[in-house]
């Protein structure tokens, strides 16, 4: 999946934009909200990350005003104002979660997963979807009656982003574009048939069911 990191400490940004890497995440990052408007209305995002004190205008009324234009995705902001008060404010802007600067990494993953569990309908670490089991936490597969298998890092990312959108045809371009963030050289579009294929022999060649000039769905076993 891939999400908007916007936050114009350089440093805090690299280091959260390598964390949400290692944990299977494609990260775009932004330090204006001018940038981050752009990329909105181009990319699709399963979660922003939002820092509320940017140097171009307040993250509050540029929050208020994508929840307005009828953004759903979950958006977490990060400020360092520790008041409960700033907190109320935030969430009833549109802010799913708060969280306030210093923190842990680990807490902020933390939040980030509850969050996109609560948005798919999820309780726990195991994704379930059409008879596929996905523990997001271990990075590992199965389907009902076999036995877990440990997935690559490309394999868990295409994986999930295709079962936590289990009702849509998915091409090429658009798996890639989940899987790899802008600044990277993204490879040809051949390479997903590999991911995929790898991922049929591990579920069966009918859990992943190819839509021909269209791409890829997930299918029910």
């Amino acid at each position: 999946m891939k999400l908007l990191l916007l936050e114009d400490d350089d440093l805090l940004s690299e280091s959260l934009a390598e964390t949400l890497s290692d944990e299977g995440y494609r990260v775009d990052t932004a330090t204006h909200l001018r940038v981050a408007d752009a990329l909105m209305q181009t990319e699709e995002y399963a979660l922003v990350i939002l820092d509320i004190g940017l140097p171009d205008g307040s993250g509050l009324d540029w929050l208020e005003r994508w929840r307005e234009s009828g953004y759903q995705e979950p958006i977490l902001a990060l400020t360092a104002r520790d008041t409960w008060e700033d907190k109320v404010v935030g969430l009833r802007r549109g802010a799913d979660d708060y969280l306030t600067k210093p923190f842990y990494e680990e807490e902020l993953l933390a939040r980030l997963h509850a969050l996109l569990r609560r948005q798919h309908g999820n309780t726990g670490n195991v994704l379930t979807v059409n008879g596929v089991h996905l523990d997001e936490h271990l990075q590992r597969v199965s389907t009902d009656g076999t036995v877990w298998q440990s997935l690559t890092a490309t394999e868990f990312r295409l994986l999930r982003y295709l079962m936590h959108h289990p009702d849509r045809v998915h091409s090429k371009l658009r798996l890639l574009d989940q899987l790899y963030a802008l600044e990277q050289d993204a490879p040809a579009p051949n390479l997903v048939e590999v991911y995929i294929g790898r991922l049929r022999r591990r579920l069966g060649k009918d859990v992943i069911q190819t839509r021909r000039g269209q791409g890829y769905i997930l299918a029910s076993v």
